[in-house]
C-alpha cells in the first residue's frame, strides 16, 4: 500500500487554499470601501445557482473552460506558455462553422468533420509558434500574443460578406451560416425551459482522463514533463527536446480548437461576431489555479463558471457585474503570490527533514560507536 504523505498533500492544497481566502477577503475589501456589503453579493449567486437554468449554464460552461484549460496545462507542463489559447479557440471555431455550414454529411460522420477541422485549425496555428520557436528561437510568449492579434483581424475579414460571412438581415451581426442539424452534437434536455447540458461538455471530461493517462503513465508524458524541468538534463537523456516542444504545441494548439465545439456543436451551430471570447484567458488562470491537473482544473473550472454565470443578476440587486471581473483578476494575482510562497516553505521544509534525518543518522552512528 502506497504511503500516504502529508506535507506534501498539504502543500499542495495550501496554494489554492491560499489564493482563493486571499481572493474573496481583497474583493470583500474592496465592496466595503466601495461602502457596499462585502457578504451580499456572494449570497446573491448562491441563491442564483440555485436555479436549474443557472446550474445549466455553469455546466455548460465549464466544459468549456476546463478544455481551454487543459490545452494551456499541456503547455505548461512543458514550460511552455501558450497564451495563445483564445487565439486558437476563435480561428478553429470559426473555420469548423464554415465547413460544417459547407458539407451536408450523416450525422457522425458531419460531428466528425467538424472537430477534425477544429483541432486541425487550432493545431495549425499554435504549430506555427512552435516552429518559430525550435528554429529561430523566438518566445512562445510573444509569438502566440501577436497570433492572438492577427486572430482577431482575420476574423473579422473572414467574416465579411464577400469572403465567409452572411449578413444577417436589419442586424450589423455576420455569421458563418447555419450547420445543419446533422452536424448537431446531441446534449441532455433538462426540461422545463431550464436548457440543455452541451454533450461534449462529456467529451471534455473524457479528455481529461486521457490527459492524466498520458501525462502520467505514458513514455512521452514522462519526456514531456522530465523536458519541462530541464531541457538539457532531457537531451541528455535521449530526448529531442526540439521535437517535444513542437510536439507539445501542437497538442495544446488541437485542445485550444476543441474548446469552441461545446458551444458551436451544442448551441449556436454558427459562428458569428458574438461568439463567446476571452474563453483562452480565463483558462490560463484556471489552469494555475488547478496546478495542471485535471482533478484541480476541473474544480477552478467549476468556481470560475460560477462567478461568470451566477452573477447575471447582480446589476437588479444593486451590485455592479464587474464585481466578478476584480475577483476573478485578484484570483490571477493571488495564485501567483501565494504559490510562490507555498513553494518557499516547501523549500526550507524539506531543508528541514532533510537536516533532521542527517542529524538523526548522525546520532545513532554516535550510540553505536558509545555501545562499542
Amino acid at each position: 500500500m502506497m504511503k500516504l504523505d502529508k506535507d506534501k498533500l498539504i502543500i499542495g492544497a495550501a496554494g489554492p487554499v491560499l489564493a482563493l481566502v486571499s481572493s474573496f477577503v481583497l474583493t470583500a475589501l474592496v465592496l466595503l470601501v466601495s461602502g457596499l456589503d462585502p457578504i451580499e453579493p456572494i449570497r446573491l449567486m448562491i441563491d442564483n445557482a440555485g436555479y436549474s437554468d443557472i446550474q445549466v449554464l455553469i455546466v455548460n460552461y465549464t466544459g468549456t473552460l476546463y478544455l481551454a484549460a487543459l490545452a494551456v496545462a499541456v503547455g505548461f507542463r512543458m514550460n511552455l506558455f501558450n497564451i495563445g489559447v483564445d487565439g486558437q479557440y476563435r480561428l478553429a471555431a470559426m473555420f469548423s462553422a464554415v465547413v460544417g455550414a459547407a458539407v451536408d454529411l450523416p450525422g457522425p460522420l458531419h460531428i466528425l468533420l467538424i472537430v477534425l477541422v477544429a483541432m486541425l485549425t487550432g493545431a495549425f496555428w499554435a504549430g506555427i509558434a512552435g516552429i518559430l520557436k525550435t528554429t529561430r528561437g523566438v518566445s512562445e510568449v510573444v509569438s502566440t500574443i501577436m497570433l492572438n492579434a492577427i486572430t482577431t483581424s482575420l476574423v473579422a475579414w473572414l467574416l465579411l460578406p464577400k469572403n465567409f460571412g452572411v449578413q444577417i438581415p436589419g442586424s450589423n451581426n455576420r455569421t458563418t451560416g447555419q450547420i445543419p442539424e446533422s452536424g448537431w452534437f446531441p446534449g441532455i434536455d433538462m426540461g422545463q425551459g431550464n436548457g440543455e447540458i452541451y454533450g461534449f461538455t462529456f467529451v471534455a471530461l473524457g479528455l481529461g482522463l486521457v490527459y492524466w493517462f498520458v501525462i502520467n503513465r505514458t513514455k512521452f508524458g514522462f519526456d514531456l514533463r522530465a523536458t519541462g524541468a530541464s531541457e538539457s538534463a532531457a537531451q541528455a537523456s535521449g530526448v529531442d527536446a526540439k521535437k517535444m516542444i513542437l510536439t507539445s504545441m501542437l497538442i495544446s494548439g488541437g485542445l485550444a480548437g476543441l474548446s469552441g465545439m461545446p458551444t458551436l456543436l451544442g448551441e449556436t451551430h454558427t459562428y458569428s461576431l458574438d461568439f463567446p471570447v476571452g474563453v483562452g484567458f480565463t483558462a490560463i488562470t484556471v489552469a494555475l489555479l488547478g496546478r495542471n491537473h485535471p482533478v484541480g482544473i476541473l474544480f477552478a473550472a467549476l468556481l470560475f463558471a460560477f462567478l461568470e454565470k451566477a452573477s447575471s443578476s447582480l446589476d437588479i440587486a444593486g451590485y455592479p457585474k464587474e464585481i466578478t471581473q476584480i475577483m476573478q483578476g485578484i484570483i490571477v494575482i493571488a495564485v501567483v503570490v501565494s504559490y510562490e510562497l507555498v513553494r518557499r516553505y516547501g523549500m526550507r521544509r524539506q531543508q528541514q527533514k532533510v537536516g533532521e534525518q542527517l542529524a538523526a543518522g548522525g546520532a545513532t552512528k554516535t550510540d553505536k560507536e558509545v555501545a562499542a
